[in-house]
């Protein structure tokens, strides 16, 4: 029952530019997601995804159940992120 987990290449640019004690957080993070996705994830009320927060960063994902892939496709700041969506 192991997800795969991807990442939108604008989530790991963002990442690449963070510094690497938060990258590491966050890796770790999304990590916990390959096993019980669910468990971490919430439901997003802006749109059909579910958020996923870290600290003070939010990323937002899809689920998809049948192939088991949970995608990463937005991580901002949580002051930041509500707005774009």
């Amino acid at each position: 029952m192991t997800y795969t987990v991807r990442l939108h290449p604008k989530v790991d640019k963002f990442l690449k530019k963070c510094e690497a004690q938060l990258q590491e957080r966050i890796r770790n993070k999304f990590q916990l997601l390959k096993e019980e996705p669910f468990r971490y994830l919430e439901h997003y009320e802006g749109d059909d995804c579910h958020k996923l927060r870290i600290g003070d960063y939010r990323a937002l994902v899809d689920v998809d159940q049948k192939n088991k892939i949970v995608f990463i496709r937005v991580l901002d700041h949580r002051r930041r992120i509500y707005k774009r969506n």
